[in-house]
């Protein structure tokens, strides 16, 4: 009896704490990898002025990896993570978005998704097509799920949140299968 309370106490949290983050349309998929430090500054309204558009968003996949693109790739990632931001932003800033659109819209709805929001600790370009991202998900500002790994990818002139990550999330909160749209 006393190890099923413990039980209970100890999944509830968790499974909750994963439920959140995936109605807040994030992404990611778990490392222990130390990450560098970042040298890309705030961003700042992050959650209102995504980086594509701007006057120094990248043309080219071969522009988006000098430069500015961490700055890029963190108000982007800010963005989509942010609770604050519209659901056709969210599917804008994610590589793939409209195959999502039916999720990202069921999820903008949810009162723990108007709380979440990332931190950006550090991002690598690997390419000029992709960049690993290294970030805390945040719950009214406080860490949830600290030192996650994701993946940003260039497309349509902008880097974006890997689809590939945010099915990762989808499938741990679909009990370990990943929707059809994943495949």
């Amino acid at each position: 009896m006393r190890f099923q309370l413990l039980a209970r106490r100890i999944a509830a949290p968790a499974l909750g704490l994963a439920l959140a983050v995936t109605l807040a349309a994030c992404s990611s998929s778990g490392s222990s990898a130390t990450a560098p430090p970042s040298s890309a500054p705030p961003a700042s309204s992050a959650a209102s002025s995504p980086a594509a558009g701007s006057s120094s968003a990248a043309s080219s996949p071969g522009q988006a990896a000098s430069g500015d693109a961490t700055a890029q790739i963190t108000t982007n990632w800010k963005a989509f993570f942010s609770g604050k931001t519209s659901a056709a932003t969210k599917i804008s800033l994610l590589e793939n978005g409209q195959k999502f659109a039916s999720i990202i819209n069921a999820q903008a709805g949810s009162g723990i998704a108007a709380s979440a929001g990332a931190k950006v600790n550090a991002v690598v370009v690997n390419s000029p097509a992709q960049a690993t991202v290294h970030y805390d998900i945040t719950l009214n500002g406080t860490t949830a799920l600290a030192n996650q790994t994701g993946t940003a990818v260039y497309q349509d002139g902008m880097w974006k949140v890997g689809d590939v990550s945010f099915c990762q999330l989808l499938k741990i909160e679909n009990g370990g299968t990943a929707p059809s749209v994943c495949s």
